[in-house]
């Protein structure tokens, strides 16, 4: 909801990847499982839930967004994460180009800190004052800007844990 209003978006797509290329597999639920996990939590009409990423076979988000911005002409893309990622931004594959596809909003995190993401410095001259955020996804790339707002303390593994639980009570009854 923070970026919807803050960044002024007209929908955001929560994309559930098939498999982060940078934690272990182990214990990861199946991916329509965690599709719908996702879409207990999200109820908005403007957050669309989708495995497009298996859909199109791809395993990192440089990938991704080189696809969209190829096949999606006209649209205008903004890359959100949390301020937790961008703490191992650096370690993603293309970040650079991922970086330079489109402009990126950083939600801010319990625990994270800029000055712990060598991806921030690296890209320092590129941030947008917070007070600019509403125009983010007219800017070119590269571009990004750090949004403050109420932080939860739950981690995106803890919120997807609660909702595959809530799934799988659902399925049990």
């Amino acid at each position: 909801m923070l970026a919807l209003k803050r960044l002024r978006l007209d929908r955001v797509w929560w994309l559930v990847t098939p498999g982060n290329p940078l934690k272990s597999a182990d214990g990861l639920a199946a991916l329509d499982r965690r599709v719908a996990a996702a879409r207990a939590v999200a109820r908005h009409p403007r957050i669309v839930v989708t495995d497009f990423e298996a859909r199109i076979g791809t395993r990192y988000t440089f990938d991704t967004l080189l696809w969209l911005t190829r096949h999606c002409g006209g649209v205008r893309f903004v890359w959100i994460m949390g301020a937790d990622n961008l703490q191992e931004f650096h370690r993603w594959r293309g970040w650079r180009g991922i970086a330079a596809l489109v402009p990126i909003a950083v939600i801010d995190r319990y625990g994270a800190t800029l000055a712990a993401s060598p991806a921030a410095r690296a890209l320092a001259r590129y941030r947008i004052p917070e007070r600019l955020a509403a125009r983010l996804a007219a800017r070119d790339a590269p571009a990004w800007t750090f949004l403050h707002g109420l932080k939860s303390p739950l981690s995106s593994s803890r919120i997807r844990a609660t909702a595959v639980e809530s799934v799988n009570r659902a399925s049990i009854s």
